[in-house]
Formats: C-alpha cells, sequence, structure tokens
C-alpha cells in the first residue's frame, strides 16, 4: 500500500517524483485514494499527514531530468498501473 508523505528536501526523499503532462511519458499511472485503506500496491495513493505513516517519501522535482519515477495521475481507479518499467516497481508500499 502507497502511503505516501511529501517531503520539502530532495534528501529526505526515497523518491524523487515528476509529474508529467501526458500519461503515455509516465512510468506509473496513479490514482489518490480517499481513505488509507484503499491505498493498495504502488497505484493507489493515499497522501498522509506525518512522516512517520508514510510508507514511501517524495520529492517533487521541477525538472523531468531530475525524477526516478515519472508519474501521471488518472481520475479513475482502474486506470492504475504501471506503464513501464522502473526500479520503483514494488517499492512504494
Amino acid at each position: 500500500m502507497a502511503k505516501v508523505f511529501v517531503v520539502n528536501s530532495k534528501h529526505r526523499a526515497d523518491v524523487l517524483v515528476y509529474a508529467v503532462d501526458r500519461e503515455y511519458k509516465a512510468d506509473l499511472l496513479y490514482f489518490e485514494v480517499d481513505r488509507e485503506y484503499k491505498a493498495k500496491g504502488d497505484e493507489l495513493w493515499y497522501f498522509v499527514e506525518r512522516e512517520y505513516q508514510a510508507t514511501v517519501k517524495i520529492f517533487w522535482v521541477d525538472r523531468e531530468y531530475q525524477a526516478k519515477l515519472k508519474v501521471f495521475k488518472v481520475d479513475r481507479e482502474y486506470k492504475a498501473k504501471w506503464n513501464k518499467s522502473n526500479s520503483y516497481r514494488n517499492r512504494l508500499g
């Protein structure tokens, strides 16, 4: 389950993430769930308010080349999936 906490500096992050503007550019298509228990796998993200609650800490980078993981937020849960191979697969939850 991907319980995500956004950190405010790169060195505190487990993964550097960039939000791409098109689905086909993303490594991962994620869906943001509204309840913690709904967070499953790498694809269904729940954003937590406290760092200790997180299974992964991310930092949003400004440039695509800085990212280790490129993501695209989808509008339906069933669309959430890995789009491309990535070393962070099965490591977010």
